[in-house]
């Protein structure tokens, strides 16, 4: 079941806001997400939240002046996605931009199939082994649960500098330093920053620090600013919350890239997706860059990607970028391949009448590949509007042992159902962690089905009607005017995504004509009915991922964006949902 519903407004704020300037559809667009005053529209640098406000920020820069003053080795731990990709080449580049040229700065990125995530003892154990040996580590995306290996990294001699932005456990690890906007205790505002956006903050702390110390003045001191399409890539492909700071970063490193401006790697990834930098979107950083950077992470090595990142040769970026480009079509291959599995094993399961009692999905194969396990709970998340966990063997096919990722439906809190799972049955989860939308998890390949059963029961308890029906929320319908390609560039300037949606708006068609492109996608030929819209000429339409045809006439949800190809702009319709009420 399905409903769909328009975003509410105020009429007299989007009044107030076309008054101030700002374009009479984006005016209604913005005050629909929670933009109040005009003054909230400037996405200028200077508009930024202060690394005052940010706890332990200034006072950590003042140690990496100090670590940079005495040259001492450091490395830098990432995380192995593209946050954490984005954000040790952001610490990397940013402290030797800022001194470091004789200081030695290496990076290491954990195997996430044989060391797990975060600066464990056995990653500590590794970094130890770095030549020359760091003095410090510092962790970019990670660390902030990192007990254990803090503890062992001071059995080694080396302290820990965390930043981070995850939620903190009930204890913090003992490091040298913390900078986390969600530590206990800090004011900063924005608690949505992205792993990568603690990182660039810290870097504008340390460059006052060494203003401060007279190294640099206002007039001389280095940009970290340049580093700011790399903060976008890593904040939109982390799905991070746009609320104005992040807006304000993300705006800010897409005018780099719009101005040819970005680093080698980011312009040889756009290459090799074959999108144009000058007219770069967060849709492009969210679905078209990011995953071709996270490939390295899910199925290789993220320091390919991260190589990437810190080459300033173009040459080298393109090699570097093809390959990524390589791993992502072997990436998409296993995903829809264990997509089709999953689908088939779910059809099985309709057919005996069990799919549509159930409120959860679980499932898993030997065959599947752990790097892709998310994506695929994804894919069947948004297909069932169920709770999905997929599982893979954690060391091929003969593992006793299974690795998870899940993704959850809006109301039902993932980690907390995997607590209630452990409490219930101890020892049965033999390590999870997470958040509301998305978690992982390992278990015994034996105790599979009790796990089924445990979390089904704790999904039955937690959902209910309301929560799995299916809700689309819309902006409401366009005017004839506004079908068109100014229309489209318009909207796709601005900066939309996680808690500042993309506009999806709702209208009834004609279909004129339908047919499906390399048999999967739905290809439309549509008028708009009503308002005069109907007399125009038909519009086209795609669906992706659907092959069943429509009716006649149908109520739609969809993008409206520009399309160019072979030099002609041509308005288009993304549909995302038929209101069949």
């Amino acid at each position: 079941m399905s409903t769909f519903s328009q975003r509410p407004f105020s009429e007299r704020t989007a009044t107030w806001l076309e008054q101030s300037g700002l374009h009479p559809l984006l005016a209604r667009l913005f005050a629909a997400r929670g933009v109040d005053k005009p003054d909230e529209l400037s996405l200028d640098l200077k508009q930024l939240l202060s690394p005052l406000e940010l706890k332990n920020c200034i006072s950590t820069a003042a140690l990496l002046a100090d670590i940079l003053e005495r040259q001492e080795p450091m490395l830098v731990v990432a995380d192995y996605d593209c946050d954490g990709a984005t954000a040790c080449a952001v610490a990397v580049r940013g402290m030797k931009m800022l001194g470091g040229t004789n200081t030695p700065i290496q990076f290491l990125v954990p195997n996430r199939f044989t060391m797990g995530y975060g600066l464990t003892p056995e990653v500590v154990n590794l970094a130890a082994q770095q030549i020359p040996k760091p003095k410090y580590l510092i962790t970019v995306d990670n660390g902030i649960a990192s007990e254990a290996g803090v503890d062992r990294a001071h059995e080694l001699g080396m302290q820990v500098i965390v930043t981070d932005h995850h939620l903190p456990g009930d204890r913090l690890p003992k490091a040298v330093a913390i900078v986390n906007p969600n530590q206990p205790g800090c004011p900063f505002p924005s608690k949505a920053l992205a792993g990568v956006g603690v990182m660039f903050y810290l870097l504008v702390a340390l460059r006052a620090e060494l203003r401060r110390r007279g190294q640099f003045t206002t007039e001389n001191q280095p940009k970290v600013e340049n580093l700011l399409d790399l903060v976008a890539l890593g904040t939109v492909a982390d799905v991070a919350q746009l609320d104005r700071n992040n807006r304000i970063l993300v705006s800010n490193g897409l005018k780099r890239i719009r101005a040819g401006t970005a680093q080698a790697g980011m312009a040889a990834l756009f290459q090799v997706a074959v999108r144009d930098p000058r007219k770069a979107s967060a849709f492009d950083l969210g679905f078209a860059i990011g995953p071709r950077l996270n490939a390295a992470g899910r199925l290789a090595d993220m320091t390919l990607g991260i190589r990437l990142l810190l080459s300033d040769s173009p040459d080298e970026a393109i090699v570097l970028a093809q390959e990524l480009d390589r791993i992502n079509r072997e990436r998409r291959g296993i995903e829809s391949g264990m997509q089709e599995a999953a689908l088939a094993h779910l059809a099985e399961d309709e057919l005996a009448g069990t799919m549509m009692e159930r409120n959860s999905i679980c499932l898993w194969n030997p065959e599947w590949h752990q790097g892709v396990v998310g994506i695929v709970a994804s894919r069947l998340k948004e297909r069932f509007n169920r709770p999905a966990i997929v599982f893979a063997p954690a060391d091929g096919v003969a593992s006793e042992e299974l690795r998870g990722s899940g993704r959850s439906i809006s109301g039902f809190h993932l980690r907390d159902a995997l607590d209630i799972v452990s409490k219930r049955e101890p020892g049965l989860i033999l390590k999870f962690g997470g958040h509301a939308m998305a978690a992982g998890l390992s278990i015994r390949k034996s105790d599979f089905e009790k796990f089924d059963q445990v979390f089904q029961k704790a999904a039955d308890e937690l959902l209910n009607d309301e929560l799995l029906e299916r809700r689309h929320i819309h902006d409401g319908v366009l005017a004839p005017s506004e079908f068109n390609t100014d229309t489209g560039d318009l909207l796709a300037e601005e900066i939309w995504g996680q808690g500042f949606p993309q506009p999806i708006f709702y209208g009834e068609f004609e279909i004129a004509q339908q047919s499906l492109m390399k048999e999967k996608h739905l290809r439309l030929q549509l008028r708009p009915i009503g308002d005069g819209h109907l007399a125009s000429k038909p519009l086209t339409g795609v669906w992706f991922n659907r092959t069943q045809t429509l009716p006649a006439k149908a109520k739609l949800a969809y993008r409206l964006v520009t399309d160019r190809f072979q030099g002609q702009a041509r308005v288009q319709l993304m549909i995302e949902a038929h209101d069949e009420g």
